[in-house]
C-alpha cells in the first residue's frame, strides 16, 4: 500500500453550482473529519452535519461522507464533504481542511495514488481523464470501456502470451541438444502467427480510440482567395473567420473545434501560399506551412473558376495524406467540366470533391469523407478509448513481435527471437503501466484536473 501524507481539493467543476464537493484523501481523515464535523464519522455512510471553522462558527453545511481504505478510490482513507456550490463557501472549507493538517493536491494526485495502490492501472487511469474530457456520447462510450478494463485486459492478455511463448524459446534453447527440435514444432509459429493477427485486432480498436480521444487535426491549405475562411465557417458554423474578396485576409492560423459523428476535428484555416513582398503575410505563410507539416490530413483547396495549386514543395519530405477539394463550384461557366480543371491543375481532380463553400453544395459529402479518414469504421465493435503513447507502444511491441516471428522462420539467431519477444512485451506494459518510468507518470497525472 502507498502511503504519504494527507491531500485536499476542490473535486467539482469552477464557478457557481447547487453542490461543490471537497476531496480529502490520506492518513489524517479521520482526524480532520473530527475537526470540521465535530462528529465521529461511520464508513460510508452519508451524514449531514455542519462544517465548522477552529471557533466551531458554522461554514456552511452539507453531507460528509468517510470511506476507509483500501475501500476507497484511492486506497486511502477519504472524506467527501458536499456543500453548497459557491466558490467563496467551497475555499472556506478547503482552507479549513488544510488548516487541519492536509496540503494542497496536485492534479491528478488522486488518481495518481490509485494507480499506485493498485485500484487501476494507468490505461484505466487515463481513462479518468479521458471520460471528463469526452467531447461526445461515443467517445465517452469508449472511455467507459478502458475505464472498466477492457483495454488493459487485451493488452494484459497479449502481454501474457508473449511471456509464454519467450518461455518456450528459452527452454527450446536450453535443451537445443535434445534429439527434439522444439523451435520447429509448428504450434509454435501458429501461436506467433495467432499474436500476430490479435495485435491488429487491438492495434484498430486503440487506434479508433485515439480518434475518439485526440481528434484529427485537419488543416485548410491553398493560394490566396480560394475559399478557406469560407470553407472553415461553412463546416463549422461560424463565422470564425474573416471573409472577403482580398487576397491576403488571413494572416494567421485560426483553430476551430468541431465533433462529426463522434469525431473530434480540429480545424486550422491558413493563410493563403503565394509570393508576396509583405512580410507580415510572409510570416502568415511560414505559419501556414508549419501547420501542414504538423497536420493529420490536409484539404488543398482550389478554386473551380483558376484552379492553382499550393506550392507545398518545401513539404516534401513530410508524408501526409491529402484531398484536393475544388471550391466555387457555383461560378462554373457552362460547358467547363471537372477533367478540364485536372488538366489545369496536373492532379487527379476527377476524384477530389467538388463544393460550393458559400451555397453549402457537396459539404456533407466532404464531412463524411472526413469522417471516412477519420477511422469511423462501424466495423471495429467495443472501441475504447485510447491515446498517442499507446499507439507507440504497440507499434514498437508488434514491429518486435514480427521480429521475432521472422527470425523463427528463416531459423536466424533463434536465440533473438526470445529477445525480440523481451522488448515487445516490454514495450506493451507501458499501455498497463507494469513497465514505467517517473518522466511517465508525471506526464500522463500532470494533464488531469485538481480534484481528481
Amino acid at each position: 500500500m502507498y502511503t504519504a501524507d494527507t491531500i485536499a481539493a476542490i473535486a467539482s467543476g469552477a464557478g457557481r453550482a447547487g453542490v461543490g464537493i471537497v476531496r480529502v484523501s490520506g492518513p489524517k481523515v479521520e482526524h480532520i473529519a473530527q475537526q470540521l464535523t465535530g462528529v465521529a464519522l461511520s464508513p460510508r455512510q452519508a451524514r449531514y452535519v455542519p462544517f465548522v471553522d477552529a471557533d466551531k462558527q458554522t461554514i456552511d453545511e452539507g453531507l460528509a461522507i468517510r470511506f476507509v481504505g483500501p475501500h476507497s478510490y484511492t486506497g486511502e482513507d477519504v472524506l467527501e464533504l458536499q456543500g453548497h456550490g459557491g466558490p467563496i463557501v467551497l475555499d472556506m472549507v478547503l482552507s479549513r481542511v488544510l488548516a487541519c493538517g492536509a496540503r494542497p493536491a496536485r492534479p491528478g494526485e488522486f488518481t495518481e495514488r490509485a494507480f499506485l495502490n493498485d485500484k487501476m492501472d494507468l490505461a484505466q487511469a487515463e481513462a479518468v481523464a479521458d471520460l471528463i474530457d469526452a467531447s461526445s456520447q461515443t467517445a465517452a462510450k469508449a472511455a467507459m470501456r478502458s475505464l472498466d478494463g477492457e483495454f488493459s485486459a487485451s493488452v494484459n492478455a497479449i502481454s501474457d502470451e508473449l511471456m509464454n511463448l519467450r518461455a518456450w524459446l528459452e527452454a527450446a534453447l536450453d535443451f537445443s541438444e535434445e534429439e527434439i527440435d522444439f523451435l520447429s514444432d509448428p504450434a509454435l509459429s501458429q501461436r506467433m502467427e495467432q499474436l500476430i493477427k490479435d495485435f491488429d485486432s487491438l492495434f484498430a480498436r486503440a487506434s479508433q480510440g485515439s480518434r475518439l480521444t485526440e481528434g484529427l487535426t485537419v488543416v485548410i491549405a491553398g493560394v490566396a482567395n480560394v475559399g478557406k475562411s469560407s470553407l472553415l465557417n461553412a463546416l463549422s458554423g461560424t463565422d470564425r473567420a474573416i471573409v472577403t474578396d482580398i487576397a491576403g485576409t488571413t494572416r494567421d492560423v485560426l483553430h476551430e473545434h468541431i465533433v462529426l459523428d463522434g469525431i473530434p476535428l480540429h480545424l486550422i484555416d491558413t493563410a493563403g501560399i503565394r509570393l508576396t513582398d509583405d512580410v507580415v503575410e510572409q510570416q502568415g505563410i511560414q505559419r501556414a506551412q508549419q501547420a501542414v507539416s504538423m497536420a493529420d490530413h490536409v484539404l488543398v483547396l482550389v478554386d473551380a473558376t483558376n484552379p492553382v495549386l499550393p506550392d507545398l514543395s518545401a513539404l516534401n519530405d513530410v508524408a501526409i495524406p491529402t484531398t484536393v477539394v475544388i471550391n466555387k463550384m457555383d461560378r462554373l461557366t457552362a460547358g467547363v467540366t471537372v477533367d478540364d480543371i485536372a488538366l489545369r491543375t496536373h492532379t487527379q481532380a476527377k476524384t477530389a470533391l467538388c463544393i460550393s463553400a458559400k451555397r453549402g453544395d457537396g459539404l456533407n459529402e466532404l464531412k463524411q469523407h472526413l469522417i471516412k479518414i477519420a477511422g469511423r469504421d462501424q466495423a471495429v465493435e467495443g472501441v475504447f478509448s485510447a491515446r498517442r503513447r499507446h499507439l507507440d507502444a504497440l507499434t514498437r511491441s508488434q514491429e518486435a513481435t514480427h521480429a521475432a516471428l521472422t527470425r523463427l522462420r528463416t531459423a536466424q539467431l533463434p536465440e533473438l527471437a526470445a529477445e525480440e519477444l523481451r522488448l515487445a512485451r516490454e514495450a506493451l506494459d507501458e499501455v498497463t503501466g507494469r513497465f514505467d518510468t517517473e518522466d511517465l507518470l508525471g506526464k500522463v497525472f500532470s494533464q488531469f484536473c485538481i480534484g481528481k
